[in-house]
Order: structure tokens, then sequence, then C-alpha cells
């Protein structure tokens, strides 16, 4: 028996070793047994690394080309077209040259396991679309990190505009011929940002494989989306632990109390009015309302009382059949699905994201095993953001005239 056969009869023993290892994992995974199930796992991990030396020298063989090369060497046209190749790897149909070994453990590379490195143009363009479809993301303060895993960033350190607080600290005198002045300085503080690990994962079927175009729509569709889904609601509603700070939960938030005798589950005109004067000034011109679709049928019934008759606020002038302005003091008004429903803290926001830093990767990893779904035939992709983010202010700010404190992040209380 020829050597090409020998191997051909070891691939199916080989496919079947994996198919019962991983067999054994889920039932040490339900069994909550770590030790066994980690076992079952690097076995299953040495088996997929055997079947893919064999697969690649079999294909090899039959076709006399030289290991890993396909005659291509120009980049892939699309993530489909990227994601096809790899799906005939694991198939047996041969290694694409264009493909790359994704790195295992600490930077280390090991033919057998692993998957394969999606092109960074691919990825980036997921990371573009990201920021286009963003109305939070897209209006934050953003670093981009080449080198590490975290940022020191100073910021002023000021919670007063009283004399002798101005810049945590800088005091100008009015002094006469020949008089001193007192020394000053300002006063810093560091943001520290340490990037958390953002994943994405996708389970493709053999039947989505067979359709590069459409696998490649769905891809940048889906990862952007979902990714977009979790920063931005992070940055509205994050703890800031093992995830972004959220403006919500930041303490420099300033949030309005309702009016007295106000009903439930409503906004009054004197709600908006109130937010607006809490709104640092300079950030109005930066600011937008952000509301959940339950608060709109509120908007439209603002109405400014004259007399014994109202004004609509919200409604333009040819009414109903007309488009909205979409606006509150100029400023935009965007519904967004983070914020909460009606009637709870942070159904309406009035924000300005350019006072929210965003540290990143500047650089987005993605890559692709078969081994993870084997039992099920199907392909796994995974694309990693490393991102961290919070409010530059660290709390209200205290104004030179009047006791009301304001900030770029305002919200109104539960009504």
């Amino acid at each position: 028996m020829s050597s090409l056969d020998q191997r051909r009869q070891s691939l199916p023993d080989l496919r079947r070793q994996l198919s019962v290892t991983l067999e054994q994992a889920e039932a040490a995974s339900k069994g909550r047994d770590v030790r066994k199930y980690d076992q079952h796992m690097r076995e299953a991990d040495r088996l997929t690394g055997l079947i893919e030396q064999e697969t690649s020298r079999r294909s090899t063989v039959v076709s006399g080309a030289r290991p890993g090369y396909s005659g291509e060497k120009s980049k892939f046209a699309n993530l489909g077209e990227f994601l096809v190749a790899v799906a005939r790897h694991y198939g047996g149909s041969g290694t694409d040259s264009r493909l790359v070994r994704a790195p295992i453990g600490a930077g280390e590379s090991d033919p057998s396991a692993g998957g394969f490195l999606v092109d960074t143009e691919f990825a980036n363009t997921v990371l573009t679309r990201v920021y286009e479809m963003g109305d939070v993301v897209g209006r934050a303060f953003k670093l981009p990190i080449t080198t590490g895993n975290g940022i020191k960033v100073p910021a002023v350190d000021e919670t007063s505009r009283a004399t002798g607080s101005r810049w945590g600290g800088v005091q100008a005198y009015w002094v006469g011929e020949g008089d001193a002045a007192t020394a000053t300085r300002p006063k810093f503080r560091l943001i520290e940002l340490d990037l958390k690990k953002l994943m994405a994962i996708w389970y493709v079927t053999d039947e989505l494989m067979a359709d590069a175009t459409a696998l490649a729509s769905i891809a940048n569709e889906a990862f952007a989306e979902e990714l977009l889904f979790m920063v931005e609601n992070s940055m509205i509603n994050g703890t800031g632990s093992g995830q972004p700070l959220g403006i919500l939960q930041a303490p420099a938030l300033v949030t309005v109390p309702k009016e007295a005798g106000q009903a439930t589950q409503t906004l009054l005109y004197q709600n908006v009015v109130k937010m607006w004067s809490r709104m640092w000034n300079r950030s109005r011109r930066n600011a937008a309302w952000f509301i959940n679709q339950d608060v709109e049928p509120q908007l439209y019934a603002l109405s400014l009382i004259m007399g014994t008759a109202g004004a609509p606020v919200y409604m333009p002038p040819g009414g109903i059949s007309e488009a909205p302005f979409a606006s509150l003091f100029g400023r935009p008004v965007i519904p967004l699905e983070y914020c909460s429903t009606l009637g709870t803290p942070g159904d309406i926001i009035l924000s300005d994201f350019s006072q929210y830093v965003l540290a990143e990767k500047a650089v987005m990893q993605a890559a692709s095993s078969m081994h993870v779904r084997f039992l099920t035939d199907e392909m796994t992709f995974r694309l990693t953001w490393r991102i961290d983010g919070e409010p530059i202010w660290q709390a209200p700010l205290t104004p030179f005239q009047g006791s009301n404190t304001k900030s770029p992040f305002v919200a109104l209380a539960a009504r």
C-alpha cells in the first residue's frame, strides 16, 4: 500500500477521533469538570493539527503543487472570498497561499492550530463601518494605540470656576506698581485607560459558504453592527468593569430632578429647558439630544403655556403632515436603542461626546478556525477589538456665579 493510501485511510480515523474527543469535552463541560475539559480540548487541538497536515499533504501529492501554494499571489477580492478559501482548506481542497496563520499563545506560530488571520484591510473595513454608522462613537475624542494595552492621558483637574480654582489653581491678580503677585500653577490628573477586549464570534454553515458575495455582505454588516452596538451601549450604560465607563454611571453626570407633581412617564417643557440650562456652555455647540423612541410621543405633545393657551414646541409649523424639526434648542434629537424607556433615567440625555475619550487598538484582529464547531460542520470566525473609554470630566463644574453645577452630560431623573 502506498504512503498516499495510508494517509487517506488515516484521515477518516483522525476525524472520528476528533469527533469523539469533542463529545467528551462537551460532556466534561456540562459536568463542570474543568480539568477533563482542558485535557480533551488539548487533544482536540492536536488532532485538528494532524488532520490539517494530512489534508495539506494529500492535496500536494494529488496536484503536484508546493505545500501551501495555489498559484495566487494577489490579495483576496473581498471578505467572502477569504472565508471560502478557509473553508476549502479545512475541507481538504488545498491551501490558498494568501492564507496567513494566526499566532497561538505568547506570540508563537503553530502550523497545527489556531486558524488563519483575516486580512487587516477587511478588519479595518469593519472598523470604518462602525465609525460611519455610529451616532455616538463617531462623536467621541479618539486616541489610537499602536503598542501596549493601555494609555495614560493628562487632563486638567478643574471642578470649579471660582477664583483660585480655574485650571485647578491658576489665578491672576490686579496689582499696583511694585506689588508682587502670588505664584500659582495649574493642576493635572491622569486618565488611565486599560484596553478591554471586545470579541465577536460568527459560526458559518456550509450552505452560506457557497456564496462568497453574500458571505462578504453579511459578514461586514453583522460584525460592524454588533461591535457598534456593544461599544455605543457601553459609552452610555457601561459600568467601567471589564468595559468602558458609560456617561450614566460617571461621576460627572448631572441629573435634573422632575417637576413637582409631574405625572409618571411624562416629559415636560420645563424638563427640557432645565436640562439645557445645566449643559456646560462651551459644550452646547457639540451637544446632541439622545432619546429612546418611547419619548417621541411626549416630544410631539410638548407645548409652551401662554395664558390659557399653548404653542407647540416640537411640532413643525405645518402640523403633523410636515417633517419634524428633530431638534431642540438647535441641537439634533437622535433616537437610540441604548437609551432607557420612558420615565427612567437615561430615556432622554443631552450630551457632548467630544468630552468622552475613547482609546483603541489601531488594528482590529481577526482569525478563523474549524474545530470549535466541528460537530455541527460549521466554520468559526472571530473578530477582536481592544478598546476602552470614559468621560474626560471627573465631576460636574461649579460655575463662577450661581450654584447649579454644569456638565457635558445631562440626564433627567426618574418620573
